[in-house]
């Protein structure tokens, strides 16, 4: 593997910082709905706190599964282009 042209670098690092970012967004979103109707219906104390532990589980799963999404679908590797989609019954570019 060669090394890697500074535009791939730069690129690389915003698919990162979007990726954690976006994951950090859609976490937050399901620890509040999750968590924060503990305190919006104002439930008891020990159900409250399950909410909380439930939400805060779920946040976990949908950060890491938010980030391994958006890093799964970045075109890694050098002199691989970008991912062209499929044509179902095309036998050559040019057909």
């Amino acid at each position: 593997m060669g090394t890697r042209s500074g535009a791939e670098r730069d690129a690389i690092t915003i698919e990162i910082g979007y990726a954690l970012v976006s994951a950090l967004f859609a976490a937050g979103v399901v620890f509040g709905a999750i968590g924060g109707s503990g305190y919006a219906l104002e439930l008891p104390h020990p159900l409250r706190r399950v909410l909380l532990l439930i939400g805060g589980a779920c946040a976990l799963v949908v950060f890491v599964w938010r980030t391994v999404h958006v890093l799964w679908r970045f075109p890694y590797g050098a002199g691989r282009g970008p991912r062209q989609p499929s044509q179902p019954g095309r036998t050559s570019p040019d057909s």
